[in-house]
């Protein structure tokens, strides 16, 4: 049957949306470069877009097969089971043998892949020193069927099972955007205990089950150090028509700096049962994106932000509910299309994320849910890339002393080849693996004034004089090997405690404080007071202040354009705010350097691995939101929107000011492409749609070549932000009214054909510091003009 029809299987990274008991299971080992040559060379299978296979640093790197029929699936087990016996395959079927050398096994879906070595793990734990009828919740996906019937077929059948082995059903969800069907049950801890073990007379065994995961845990905060309330200015009117939405905890709609600011709206009845007390996280992500830092006083955004509570009591997830269920219908309470409580909202922060579902390849869920929505709706998700609060070893000090002791730079590169050791522990929690929205990373950076800093002084800065992520910031990269996170923005100097020593120190993130941290508000620490103040740290803070960023983003450009800006789509300026998000990160110098003395790899042709290395700390770098917005009289920000088809191009032409010509001083000027991409669970390629920045012919005229210090093409082409910087300080040639064309292309669709224009939004910067004519100059240049493919 193969050699009739080898066009009917298809392979696959992950193996959502597809059908298990067709799916045979590839446990690779060696290169995945090799892997797929060897497929490719099995005439008619379609392969999975080379780039979402997983990496060589994978432990255990699979790809999953999908099959016509069973019939196929027995025969490709039979020419496996004939290699391994050392014996020779059929006629028509040696090329096989390239790939079968390329495995460590083969096998049909089952058990073990129900349940995955973590969530067992985890599940055990929940399960230990309990009693075997207790019940313990779980979350159970079941294949997904976009035919109803089927689909109502396949969850009977499952609550069949579930009902069986003791247990019940407390939830259910059915998002055919995103290919996921689920159940929330509880069931006793003797049956979990057999989900466990992987026993096909099981949970595990359903053939309508795809995956079965302990329930979702919310990250968590720290807030600590409540001080009293400071004394508060008169805050001005704000704009009740949020562009702006919160998914948070329940925050303190009535604390002091909140007031006025919030428009809560508690679509899940989260409210009443949250003691004012616990109302931690959302009153704290509210207060960093409405005023900031408040060590370091700004004006408060002059919008109010929709707040819609998916942390319950204690701010944890609700127990009786699918945290992809709740963010679904919050996204579409807000933006749907029947009465939508807030219809202008194209920013949403979600500082939150599954404390027990780290990205190892596959797409979550709720990063799926958050890809579709961004492109549906035209929303830029801002998500925390997650906080890694395990401690590590660090073995280049023997005690707590001697770390206290080493000289800065010695202490900063054994923290840095520390984390770089355990970095397979230390990876993004789910939903930040997301494709469409920006993924942030914790910056070591905060207010705190000189005179409090010797309240952190308990435990150790690992990083005093560099410019980094956070110890406990999650690492990347992304789905596809995509550059994650995006962004670095300021979560506090984290400091380290000294767990244990003997031999080699052990160390875990510390608390933040009133010395080392950011300052929010908070529930005061008495009832009668009205609020308090307090410090956190962390990703999640990192996101806020990120969400601030981008209204303040939002913010200068309709003041300065007017309707102009606000008649754009919403795709358009969302995808516009995300460029210009990612714009102005920049890698840090020393931070680059050190990371690449430090942990290589060494010798001729390895910058791309190096710079592997530096974009999983850092990503696109560390941002600056003050220099995002703020104006330079040397140097000058295009913005251009539009929006794109399938293989089609579109050239910008950026004016040059004959201000930087004929002077051999640095310049730079550097670009920032994104978009929103439709996706496809289950299809050939996962992001659909692809666009890219074709390197300006003869831009070595204008005396710059391509920064050392970014990623390189390839790394920055594997998400939906595309970003180069041109730098130099040779002399460039200038002519009076001279323009570059830079040309936005959009690459052939992967898979099948993506027919709706996809929108882009487009960010370059001209600048010779010192240069102070430069602004000037452009701006009698350029006024917004269409751009049309």
């Amino acid at each position: 049957m193969l050699a009739r029809d080898p066009a009917a299987l298809e392979l696959r990274a992950d193996p959502a949306a597809l059908a298990p008991e067709r799916l045979l299971v590839f446990e690779v080992r060696g290169s995945i470069a090799a892997f797929a040559r060897a497929v490719s060379r099995i005439p008619g299978l379609e392969l999975i877009d080379e780039e979402e296979l997983p990496s060589d640093e994978d432990v255990a790197p699979v790809a999953y097969l999908l099959v016509p029929d069973v019939r196929a699936l027995r025969q490709i087990e039979s020419l496996w089971q004939t290699w391994v016996a050392g014996r020779d395959l059929p006629q028509g079927h040696t090329a096989w043998r390239d790939v079968f050398a390329c495995l460590r096994d083969l096998r049909p879906w089952g058990p073990d892949d129900r349940v995955q070595p973590l969530d067992a793990s985890l599940l055990d734990e929940e399960i230990f020193g309990k009693a075997d009828h207790e019940l313990v919740p779980l979350e159970v996906e079941i294949v997904f069927r976009p035919n109803a019937d089927a689909a109502a077929s396949n969850e009977a059948s499952v609550a069949r099972a579930i009902a069986a082995y003791g247990g019940t059903i407390v939830s259910r969800a059915k998002l055919d955007d995103i290919a996921y069907h689920a159940v929330l049950a509880r069931l006793p801890v003797a049956a979990i205990r057999m989900i466990v073990e992987r026993s096909p007379a099981s949970l595990a065994g359903i053939e309508h089950v795809i995956y079965i995961r302990p329930q979702s845990l919310a990250t968590e905060i720290d807030v600590s150090d409540k001080v009293p309330l400071a004394a508060i200015a008169p805050l001005p009117a704000v704009v009740n028509d949020p562009i702006l939405a919160v998914l948070d905890g329940v925050p303190m709609a009535g604390h002091p700096l909140l007031r006025t600011h919030l428009s809560v709206e508690d679509l899940f009845g989260l409210e009443p049962n949250t003691l004012v007390a616990q109302r931690v996280h959302g009153s704290a992500m509210a207060s960093l994106i409405v005023h900031g830092d408040r060590n370091k006083p700004e004006p408060p955004l002059p919008r109010q932000i929709h707040c819609i509570p998916v942390l319950g009591s204690a701010d944890r997830f609700p127990s009786d509910r699918l945290i992809v269920d709740l963010i679904y219908q919050a996204v579409m309470r807000m933006r749907g299309p029947t009465d939508p409580s807030a219809p202008h909202v194209i920013i949403v922060n979600i500082s939150l994320g599954n404390a027990r579902r780290r990205f190892h390849g596959q797409l979550s869920p709720w990063a799926r849910l958050l890809d579709r929505l961004a492109y549906r709706f035209g929303i830029l998700f801002l998500v925390s890339a997650g906080n890694v609060s395990e401690e590590f070893p660090v073995r280049a000090f023997a005690t707590g002393r001697d770390f206290e002791d080493a000289q800065e730079n010695a202490r900063a590169r054994a923290v840095l080849r520390a984390i770089a050791d355990v970095q397979a522990d230390r990876r993004l929690l789910s939903p930040a693996e997301t494709v469409n929205g920006l993924t942030i990373g914790a910056r070591n950076i905060d207010w705190v004034p000189q005179a409090d800093r010797a309240l952190a002084r308990a435990n150790v800065n690992p990083y005093p004089a560099l410019d980094t992520a956070n110890p406990s910031s999650a690492l990347g990269p992304g789905f596809a090997d995509a550059v994650k996170p995006d962004i670095l923005m300021p979560g506090a100097r984290e400091h380290l405690r000294v767990v244990r020593s003997g031999g080699e120190i052990v160390v875990a993130p510390a608390r933040a404080s009133r010395g080392a941290g950011l300052k929010v508000a908070a529930p005061p620490a008495q009832a009668g007071i009205e609020g308090a103040e307090a410090y956190t740290n962390g990703t999640s803070a990192a996101a806020a202040i990120a969400s601030r960023t981008a209204h303040r983003i939002h913010d200068a450009l309709e003041a300065e354009y007017g309707q102009e800006f606000l008649q754009l789509s919403n795709p358009q300026r969302a995808a516009l705010i995300k460029a210009l998000l990612v714009h102005s990160a920049r890698w840090p110098g020393p931070t680059a350097t050190l990371v690449r003395d430090l942990l290589g790899p060494f010798g001729r042709g390895q910058a791309p691995r190096q710079k592997d290395n530096i974009r999983r700390f850092i990503g696109y770098g560390a941002f600056d939101a003050d220099d995002a917005v703020a104006c330079a009289a040397d140097r000058a920000t295009f913005w251009a929107v539009g929006s794109l088809a399938n293989e089609r191009s579109v050239d910008v032409s950026v004016p040059i000011p004959v201000a930087i010509g004929g002077r051999t001083h640095p310049h730079y000027i550097s670009a920032t492409l994104a978009w929103l991409t439709p996706v496809q669970p289950g299809r050939k390629a996962y992001r659909a749609v692809r666009m890219k920045l074709v390197d300006p012919v003869d831009i070595e005229n204008l005396g710059v070549t391509a920064h050392g210090n970014q990623p390189d093409g390839n790394q920055t082409n594997r998400g939906t932000v595309y970003t180069r910087c041109w730098s130099g300080d040779r002399a460039a040639v200038v002519t009076g009214n001279m323009v570059v064309p830079l040309k936005i292309q959009r690459e052939p669709d992967a898979g099948a054909t993506v027919d709706e224009m996809v929108p882009f939004g487009l960010a370059v910067t001209v600048s010779m510091p010192g240069q102070i004519a430069l602004y000037d100059e452009v701006r009698a240049r350029v006024r917004p003009t269409p751009v049309r493919p």
